[in-house]
């Protein structure tokens, strides 16, 4: 298990911090996933961090979505994430349980939406607000102004 407060990912001449709070949704939310189909999607997500650079931590299922904390290199987009998971967890599922596309109308697996979130180990929005509020040269200004977007 990775220490989330304290892993700097160090990759070439780069660090990163940032961990991603993912949730997608089977089609039409269907309660498909049990204790097989949980296995095969574990399994197929289990060699990502060697083969895509994607650490997952933490997956945690539901009957109809599931749940990923992770982190990936700032190279690939959260889109380029979620469409590789996607992809590579429908495939496998479908080779291994087949059944599973006679409930799915189509063959998809999962929904075309998804849930994604930043998750760092330095602090809320809240806590990063007033890290930015505090910075500046003291002597030259009294303080940065923090405007909202």
């Amino acid at each position: 298990m990775t220490n989330i407060e304290n892993d700097l990912w160090h990759w070439y001449h780069n660090v990163s911090e940032t961990y991603y709070h993912i949730q997608l949704t089977i089609k039409y939310r269907k309660s498909l996933f049990n204790q097989k189909t949980e296995g095969i999607l574990l399994e197929t997500v289990r060699g990502f961090k060697e083969r895509y650079a994607i650490e997952i931590t933490h997956v945690g299922f539901d009957q109809n979505h599931v749940h990923f904390l992770l982190r990936f290199l700032p190279k690939y987009s959260g889109g380029q994430v979620i469409g590789l998971l996607k992809m590579m967890t429908a495939k496998q599922l479908f080779q291994q349980v087949p059944e599973i596309k006679k409930q799915l109308w189509g063959g998809e697996f999962w929904t075309d939406g998804y849930y994604i979130a930043t998750v760092s180990g330095k602090g809320d929005k809240k806590v990063i607000e007033k890290y930015i509020e505090k910075q500046g040269r003291v002597k030259e200004i009294n303080q940065l102004k923090l405007f909202e977007l």
